[in-house]
């Protein structure tokens, strides 16, 4: 059912975690499977200097999770944003069609982490 990609990053996920006091937090779910992704953002100069993510969900959830980390690590803001949920199933090389929503919700979780992101950073913008 999975190909070998998508099973290296369910069972060796990259960048598993927290980060405490992270820039931006994202957290998405899907109701159809119950899948939870949680990202966790250190931004500097606008570059994704760090992310971590927890995702309680099935192989496909974690596979999504893990390689949308290692792809958008040490990227700008825009080019994270640019990231679409087939350019997370092309690197893990296909999921199965029931899965794909997975990489619907690695792309949205990145997105919500960033808009966390500016939000925090306009607050802190406007406060001064």
């Amino acid at each position: 059912m999975y190909n070998e990609t998508v099973m290296e990053h369910f069972t060796n996920p990259r960048n598993v975690g927290e980060i405490e006091d992270a820039d931006g937090v994202g957290e998405v779910g899907s109701p159809q499977c119950g899948d939870i992704m949680k990202i966790f953002l250190r931004i500097e100069d606008n570059i994704i200097k760090d992310i971590k993510f927890k995702t309680f969900g099935c192989a496909s959830a974690i596979a999504s999770s893990s390689i949308m980390t290692e792809m958008v690590k040490g990227k700008t803001i825009e080019e994270a944003l640019s990231l679409t949920n087939r350019d997370v199933v092309d690197a893990l090389g296909g999921l199965p069609a029931p899965k794909v929503h997975c990489s619907v919700l690695a792309e949205e979780a990145i997105r919500a982490a960033i808009e966390d992101y500016r939000k925090k950073s306009e607050g802190t913008r406007n406060s001064g």
